[in-house]
C-alpha cells in the first residue's frame, strides 16, 4: 500500500500531510498529556500557522516540538502545493476525469460491440458500425490514436486488449460482439481465448494473417475468422474471371442509411403474429418493395432464394435485397 502511494507525487503530498497531522496530535496527546480536543486544536493552529494562543504556557520541550511541527508542516504544504500544481498543469487531473466519465458511459452499455485495435481494419469496422448506429467501444494502446478517438467522441479504453482488466473495462461481460483486428495473430488468439471465457454468449470475429492460425482461432472460440489478404487476392482474381458478377455484388453496398441495398431481419424482432408464418404471409414485396434473397436457420444453415412457403422460425434471420429507399421503408416497419 505504501509503495503504491509513494509512486505519485500527489499521493506523497497527501500522505506526508496526514503523517505530520497524526504526529502532531499523538505527540501532544501522549508526550505532553493534552486531552484529544486540545491536542487536535494545537495541531491545527500550529500546522496552519494562524497564530491563535496556546492552550496553556509552553514548557521548553513543547516549544521545541511546536517549532519542529511548524517547520515540518511548512515544507510539507509547500511540497503539496507544488505537486498539486504540477498535477493540474500536466493534465493528469483532467485525464482522470475523462477516464471516469467514459468508464461510466461504458458501464451503462449493453449489447454493444468491442473493437480491439484501431488500425486499418479497426477503422473500417468502426465506420461500418457507426453507419448502422451500433454502440461501439474501441480498445487501443497508442496514445495518438486514443487522442483521435477522444476528439471524435468515440468511446474507448486505453490499454492492452490481451489483458482481462482491459476487456472488463470495455464491458466484455455485457457485449454482444467482439472484433479483434490486432496486427499479431498471437495477440488475436489470446484476445479470443480471454473473451470467450469472460462472456460465452459474445460473438467473436477475429482477423488472421496466416492460414495456419485460422483453425487455432476457431478452436479458441472465434465464430468467424477473416483473412483480409486472402479476401483481397480472391476478389482481384474474381474481377478477371467474373467481372460483371463481382461489379454487381460490389454495387450491393451496405455503407449506411443512404446507400444500403442489403438488410438482415431477425425473426425474433418481428411482431409475434408473424412467428411460424411463411415468407408469403410477411408480404415484404408488397409492403416495402424488398425481396427476400436468403434465410439463415436456427442451425446456422443458409438457404439462398428461399421458397415463399418457408416458415419463419424463432432464432432465424432473413436476408433482404432492395434499393436504399426500400431498405429505409423496411427499417421503419421492422
Amino acid at each position: 500500500m505504501i509503495r503504491f502511494v509513494l509512486k505519485s507525487r500527489l499521493y506523497k503530498a497527501f500522505f506526508f500531510t496526514g503523517l505530520i497531522f497524526a504526529i502532531g496530535v499523538l505527540s501532544y496527546l501522549f508526550l505532553f498529556d493534552y486531552s484529544f480536543v486540545d491536542a487536535f486544536y494545537m495541531t491545527v493552529i500550529t500546522i496552519t500557522t494562524v497564530g491563535f494562543g496556546e492552550v496553556h504556557p509552553f514548557s521548553t520541550e513543547e516549544k521545541l516540538f511546536t517549532t519542529f511541527l511548524i517547520l515540518s508542516s511548512l515544507f510539507t504544504f509547500g511540497y503539496a502545493v507544488s505537486s498539486f500544481s504540477e498535477y493540474l498543469i500536466s493534465g493528469d487531473f483532467f485525464q482522470r476525469l475523462k477516464i471516469k466519465r467514459v468508464q461510466k458511459q461504458i458501464e451503462q452499455l449493453e449489447g454493444h460491440t468491442i473493437v480491439c485495435g484501431f488500425g486499418r481494419n479497426g477503422k473500417q469496422a468502426l465506420v461500418k458500425l457507426k453507419s448502422y448506429n451500433r454502440k461501439v467501444v474501441i480498445i487501443e494502446k497508442d496514445k495518438e490514436l486514443i487522442k483521435h478517438l477522444d476528439e471524435n467522441r468515440v468511446l474507448n479504453v486505453e490499454g492492452d486488449a490481451t489483458s482481462d482488466e482491459t476487456l472488463l473495462k470495455a464491458g466484455i461481460k455485457k457485449a454482444k460482439y467482439l472484433i479483434t483486428a490486432l496486427p499479431s495473430d498471437a495477440d488475436n488468439l489470446f484476445v479470443v481465448l480471454t473473451a470467450s471465457q469472460l462472456n460465452k454468449e459474445c460473438k467473436i470475429i477475429s482477423r488472421a494473417s496466416k492460414e495456419t492460425t485460422y483453425s487455432k482461432l476457431k478452436i479458441a472460440g472465434a465464430h468467424n475468422v477473416i483473412m483480409p489478404d486472402k479476401l483481397g487476392g480472391a476478389h482481384m482474381a474474381s474481377l478477371v474471371v467474373t467481372p460483371d458478377v463481382i461489379e454487381f455484388v460490389d454495387r450491393l453496398t451496405i455503407e449506411g442509411d443512404t446507400t444500403a441495398n442489403l438488410e438482415e431481419i431477425a425473426i425474433n424482432d418481428l411482431p409475434k403474429e408473424y412467428l411460424n408464418k411463411t415468407i408469403l404471409d410477411l408480404d415484404l414485396r408488397k409492403k416495402t418493395g424488398c425481396t427476400v434473397i436468403g434465410y439463415k436457420t436456427l442451425n446456422n444453415e443458409y438457404i439462398i432464394n428461399p421458397d415463399a412457403s418457408l416458415k419463419l422460425e424463432t432464432d432465424g434471420n432473413l436476408i433482404v435485397l432492395g434499393r436504399p429507399e426500400q431498405i429505409n421503408k423496411l427499417r421503419e416497419l421492422f
